[in-house]
């Protein structure tokens, strides 16, 4: 299963800080873009990953899991590269 980096790092960003648009401005790049990865992210996984409403999205039980794993997998990284 191939599943971009750039699509994880969108997803981590979104699920942190709770927004799309927010998660845009972290990774200087449109919320569409986010959303376009985190779309695509969900149908390579086969899962939703957040509950969307009107201007708000939370995260689904599989979109906490996986939130919390790859946060944790970012945070090694960057502890690696310093």
């Amino acid at each position: 299963m191939h599943i971009s980096l750039q699509a994880l790092k969108a997803f981590e960003s979104a699920a942190r800080l709770g927004s799309f648009k927010a998660a845009a401005a972290e990774l200087a790049i449109t919320p569409t873009a986010v959303s376009h990865h985190i779309a695509n992210l969900e149908s390579r996984l086969n899962i939703d990953l957040f509950h969307r409403e009107v201007r708000k999205i939370t995260l689904t039980p599989s979109g906490e899991y996986l939130s919390q794993n790859t946060t944790s997998g970012f945070k090694l990284i960057f502890a690696a590269i310093e």
